[in-house]
């Protein structure tokens, strides 16, 4: 009896290693020569890091890096096991819980900090950088991350523009002759799971903006920042960066790290699927159930994340899916159609969202064992 758990994290509450760790104690405690592969992933968002490090045996480290306001905060970054990759966060150093909100302004945050975890990783010899971009506090396009590469950004009298985005508007040209010269070779591929282009409509200001703490107001000044900011890109670089699906992703970081960088936006899952070697382990193994999962499954799970990418994966195998979440949102039940078997709410009475929360592993604990009671009377595994 092999059971395979590939779960997301419930965000803020359950991180995706803990998942497994409850999972698998609360089947043991019914099915004790249970056969537990645990496999804790992430789609390119938060766990990242961890989910890439543990499945490779490689390391975490910290540095202290600039936060979006220029203050100075705690970051990691993790080596995989091949000792030559590095996978980035770059909620870590410039994401927006890092920023009070009375202090947040995208035309005033930088992505500093996340050119110098990017430095980091140079340091340590690596050839290939993976970057998680969600989360961002900023819509600078990735601005502040090229200057602490190497990039000088100039206005007309060939000063260096302001942080944030308030001095893209006053770009005029890159400069790329003192950028670190170890970037030449390294591929970055970038976890991006989103299709917003860099302006407009449904760009990185007018979507994303309100929530970093753009005003009404200021919203088109940071479309008109960003606009200038690909022009310039264009002539300067070679670079068409504003139509590019994905470039908006991050305030604009995705357009940044295509223009400096030459890096390649893909789906979060894809990139994971991909270095953890997911499909070894049903080729591996015989699997019987698959246990996935994520803090709340609604309509927009069957958009390419992580469960349904788990799911997918697992039914090419002929394996059952069964998807423990916190908390079942509109229109879960999409889900049923791209492979996941069952749906179960770990919530097993009436709470609130912080309640839920702060007993999370309580109940998961509880939930898992429940199931599995119940799979054991039914010899459905057997």
């Amino acid at each position: 009896m092999n059971i395979l758990i590939a779960p997301d994290s419930f965000k803020g509450s359950i991180k995706a290693k803990e998942f497994c760790d409850i999972t698998e104690k609360a089947i043991l405690s019914v099915m004790p020569s249970a056969n537990v592969i645990k496999m804790p992933l992430a789609d390119g968002g938060e766990g990242t890091i961890e989910a890439l490090v543990s499945n490779t045996n490689g390391e975490i480290k910290k540095e202290v890096v600039t936060d979006p306001v220029g203050g100075k905060v705690n970051a990691k970054y993790g080596i995989l096991g091949d000792g030559k990759t590095a996978v980035i966060e770059m909620a870590t150093a410039s994401g927006l819980p890092l920023v009070s909100e009375d202090k947040r302004n995208p035309m005033n945050t930088t992505t500093y900090g996340t050119g110098e975890l990017v430095l980091k990783a140079l340091d340590e010899g690596c050839k290939k950088i993976i970057m998680g971009i969600g989360g961002s506090a900023t819509n600078d396009g990735g601005a502040g991350m090229a200057k602490a590469l190497g990039f000088k950004l100039l206005d007309e009298n060939k000063n260096p523009i302001k942080e944030g985005a308030k001095g893209l508007l006053n770009l005029e040209s890159i400069d790329t002759t003192n950028k670190d010269k170890r970037l030449e070779g390294v591929k970055f591929l970038v976890a991006c799971d989103v299709n917003n282009p860099l302006c407009g409509e449904n760009g990185a200001s007018f979507v994303y903006g309100p929530q970093k703490g753009a005003t009404k107001e200021e919203i088109p000044i940071l479309d008109k920042a960003l606009y200038n900011f690909s022009l310039v890109v264009k002539r300067d670089l070679g670079k068409e960066v504003l139509d590019v699906e994905g470039s908006g992703a991050a305030g604009g970081l995705g357009a940044g790290i295509l223009a400096f960088l030459d890096g390649k936006l893909k789906p979060g899952f894809e990139i994971i699927k991909e270095v953890t070697k997911l499909k070894s382990i049903f080729k591996d193994n015989d699997i019987n159930l698959v246990i996935t999962g994520e803090g709340e499954m609604n309509y927009q799970t069957v958009n390419g994340k992580l469960p349904v990418g788990v799911s997918l994966i697992s039914k090419e195998y002929d394996v059952s899916v069964m998807a423990i979440v916190g908390s079942k949102g509109k229109g879960y039940e999409k889900v049923y159609k791209k492979g996941i078997d069952s749906v179960i709410s770990i919530i097993d009475k009436p709470m609130d969202i912080d309640k839920a929360m702060e007993n999370g592993k309580d109940l998961l604990y509880d939930c898992v064992k429940n199931q599995f009671n119940l799979i054991k009377s039914l010899n459905c595994l057997y």
